[in-house]
């Protein structure tokens, strides 16, 4: 869709995920077997038609660039328009402090001002959920708001939503006030972090927050903006995943065992695109055991699984036992080893003999590359 851009704004706080993302930011922690964060919300992207897409760096961006390439796996590979990975306002201006993502968007108004689309989306990586950013396109148009955020509603009682951007709408859906980590509320609408307006809005409202000598694009380009700027809610009811600590983390890819959620995110409607990693089928032995798992491909699988993720290139030897755990990329876990409630990051190797573990609400992390 022509009318359409992408930016993907990845100056988020991982600080809350620290044990995998010290050498990665969130954009590239692994998900679901195969996938980074960042493929969920770029995948949204492609499937509405979208062929410009920036991403707002921030930190630690060298896994992603690797991750991302070119963007051929996503078809944004382009002559006109693609994948455009947009430094930090610190690589621009490394003499003055950084504050916060609105100096992000400024550092590369260049880019935003020569494309060619009227409208801009913009998203986080840290929310998980499928949508079509057309329809919300054209709800946008309807309403005729000059913003139009998405949420989704949500129990806090039995999640936390502490993080989370909590939203306050009038009787006609519009947004009349928008709380950033309001610390503990029962249900709420909470933000999902994605944006749609105009590409003209979206130049003006960061020139105008730099030159008042703000920085926060939630906070000083919308928020600080709710009496002059018409914003609108749209809700996404399907599944939604916020990834807010390492327990959110270890949950929600748990979740992805269940049948229906797994349908939904992977199955229906649009597949979930990521970088193409050669592999042959998963070898069973006739000493293994799954049950209830999802493994990836290229691993080998002697020994005993259940109720976990194996990411690809896992090696799980005879007398092994894993539970309720999540094992990435080219791990070998050796023979007579127990791993329950364990997050184990890559190339990571557990040596014989050794019992890790964890608890479901507080998961044992294994840093990459470490060998037990």
């Amino acid at each position: 869709m022509n009318s359409m851009m992408g930016i993907i704004n990845l100056m988020e706080d991982d600080s809350y995920l620290s044990e995998l993302t010290l050498h990665r930011p969130l954009a590239a922690v692994p998900f679901g077997g195969k996938y980074r964060m960042i493929d969920f919300i770029l995948s949204n992207m492609v499937h509405s038609g979208i062929h410009n897409v920036g991403i707002l760096a921030h930190q630690k961006y060298r896994s992603l660039m690797d991750h991302v390439r070119s963007g051929e796996d996503w078809d944004l590979a382009r002559k006109q328009d693609g994948l455009f990975l947009l430094p930090p306002a610190y690589a621009n201006h490394p003499w003055r402090p950084y504050r916060g993502d609105a100096e992000n968007f400024h550092s590369n108004l260049d880019y935003i001002e020569k494309s060619r689309q009227n409208y801009v989306v913009i998203a986080g990586v840290h929310v998980i959920y499928k949508a079509d950013y057309r329809d919300i396109l054209e709800f946008h148009q309807e309403v005729q708001a000059d913003v139009t955020l998405l949420y989704s509603q949500e129990d806090c009682t039995v999640q936390d939503c502490s993080k989370a951007t909590t939203l306050r709408l009038d009787e006609r859906g519009m947004v009349r006030d928008m709380l950033v980590n309001p610390g503990r509320v029962k249900d709420q609408k909470l933000s999902l972090d994605t944006y749609i307006m105009e590409r003209e809005l979206l130049i003006d409202l960061v020139n105008t927050c730099i030159a008042h000598g703000d920085f926060d694009f939630a906070k000083h380009c919308l928020i600080k903006n709710l009496s002059r700027l018409k914003i609108a809610a749209y809700p996404v009811s399907g599944y939604v995943a916020r990834i807010n600590c390492l327990q959110s983390f270890f949950k929600h890819n748990f979740e992805l065992l269940q049948p229906e959620i797994w349908r939904e995110l992977f199955h229906e409607s649009a597949i979930i695109f990521t970088k193409t990693r050669d592999e042959p089928a998963t070898k069973y032995a006739n000493s293994a055991a799954v049950r209830n798992s999802l493994v990836a491909g290229g691993c080998l699988v002697e020994g005993r699984v259940e109720n976990s993720i194996l990411f690809c290139g896992v090696t799980v030897q005879r007398g092994a036992c894993i539970k309720d755990s999540i094992i990435m990329q080219d791990c070998d876990i050796a023979g007579n080893t127990i791993l329950e409630n364990v997050i184990c990051d890559k190339n990571v190797r557990v040596t014989s003999g050794k019992q890790l573990r964890g608890e479901f609400h507080y998961p044992l992390v294994i840093k990459k590359g470490i060998v037990i």
